[in-house]
Parts: C-alpha cells; structure tokens; sequence
C-alpha cells in the first residue's frame, strides 16, 4: 500500500499509481513486498532500485523471458525499461509520481520499441 495511506490513511489517485509501480515489480522481478528477503532496510522497491543497473543482461523472472539470443536481449531491454517505469511509479513523495496518462504514454513507448527492435532480429 501506498505510504501516504499506511501514515496518514490518505486515499488518492497517486495511491494506485504507487500500487501500480509496485505490483509491476512483483510480476518481473517474481517477489512480494512480503518476502522474508526484506527487511525494515531492504525492500522490493530498494532491491529494484540497487540491482537495476546490474541487470543488463537478465531480469529477475527469467520465466518471462522464453527467448534466446538477440531475442531474449530485445526483451530483457523491455523488462528492464518496465521495471524503471515501476520506479518512478512508487517514490515514496505522492507528488514526485507521474499520472497514469503519462505512465501508459512510456509504457506505449516501450512497446513501440519493443515490436521495432523485434523486426530487426
């Protein structure tokens, strides 16, 4: 749940983007927020964030990805341009979120690339 309502039970728009950003890190990097992994110092949000610029060449759900080669590198680039949308959705500062419109325009533009680097493999 987004902070602003487990603080201050605060329910808004920029709740759902929070949740949207988080549950799009659940599905590509495969853990719950309430994995046992995490911690007070440690969470899915900070895993994404400290590991994103590790994960060139894998994201963590590799079931995602059933390709190989050229193909499976165009995908990873996808899975990881997602998981840095997710970031953005779920800064702990509700104003510092974009808006669901400007999240499907990035979304749309991964997609764009996506279909166009696949064409070229």
């Amino acid at each position: 749940m987004a902070p602003e309502y487990g603080l201050e039970g605060i329910v808004s728009i920029k709740g759902d983007v929070y949740s949207f950003g988080i549950l799009t890190m659940e599905i590509i990097m495969r853990k719950k927020p309430t994995d046992e992994m995490f911690s007070e110092e440690m969470s899915l949000r900070s895993l994404v964030k400290e590991t994103l610029p590790l994960m060139r060449n894998q994201v963590g759900d590799t079931n995602l990805l059933s390709t190989t080669g050229r193909k499976q590198l165009v995908a990873n680039k996808c899975a990881l341009s997602v998981l840095q949308v997710a970031l953005e959705c779920s800064v702990e500062i509700p104003n510092e979120r974009p808006d669901m419109k400007k999240v499907v325009t990035k979304l749309e533009k991964i997609k764009v690339n996506l279909l166009s680097d696949i064409e070229t493999v």
